[in-house]
């Protein structure tokens, strides 16, 4: 369904010519540790050559869902954030995007359907109706304009205007973070299992081939 992570890198104050080692020193507020917007938000921060528990002050004890509310009143230089929120932020001048860890990680498996081996092969014909309406709905996306896709989501963001929510629509199909075909990539992956593995999540590694059924898939996408 993704294939990137969606937060952005938020700063307190507006920053030209942002540099990632403006960051040392600074006061982050992070993600929950071991959790997906945590591990990659790491990963790039090391990417960058940034030990993010070393070489600034990474805060990670605030609930999920107070992490916004949390900056806006004043905790944190930079943040970590979804959409829409960090472009509500900007709008309301408490803080600005200024990269994207989406777009500094690579493309990963970040929302994905499983199911078990069971109920795949017992109800092959139900996992191809629901894969060729996701194939569908995924074309649908990127043909449409981005106004459109968001009045066709806008019930799902309640107190967010849709102006806004066509921005985040645009924002994330233009740096690919919707998925254009069901079809989980093999280099994505592994590069997903790198990130758990420098975050201390990975217990082994796992084959491509031992979790990921493309049977469905590539027929649904060959049709």
């Amino acid at each position: 369904m993704t294939q990137t992570d969606g937060t952005f890198l938020v700063s307190r104050e507006p920053v030209d010519n942002f540099e990632w080692d403006d960051l040392k020193g600074s006061t982050f507020l992070g993600q929950r540790a071991g959790g997906m917007p945590q591990m990659v938000g790491e990963f790039v921060l090391k990417q960058h050559g940034i030990d993010p528990h070393n070489d600034l002050e990474l805060i990670q004890n605030i609930d999920f869902g107070n992490i916004p509310s949390a900056f806006a009143s004043g905790t944190g230089d930079y943040v970590q954030l979804f959409e829409p929120q960090a472009t509500q932020f900007e709008e309301e001048g408490i803080g600005y995007i200024i990269d994207s860890f989406g777009t500094q990680s690579g493309n990963i498996p970040y929302t994905v359907y499983m199911s078990k081996d069971s109920f795949i092969s017992e109800n092959e014909e139900t996992i191809e109706k629901f894969t060729r309406a996701l194939y569908r709905a995924q074309q649908w996306v990127q043909e449409q304009s981005a106004d459109v896709v968001a009045e066709a989501i806008s019930e799902f963001f309640d107190d967010t205007s849709l102006e806004t929510i066509e921005q985040v629509v645009e924002r994330y199909r233009d740096q690919g973070s919707y998925a254009d075909t069901p079809l989980l990539q093999e280099n994505a992956w592994y590069l997903l299992q790198e990130m758990m593995n420098e975050a201390g999540e990975l217990p082994m590694e796992v084959q491509y081939s031992d979790l990921v059924n493309t049977e469905i898939s590539t027929k649904i996408m060959e049709e």
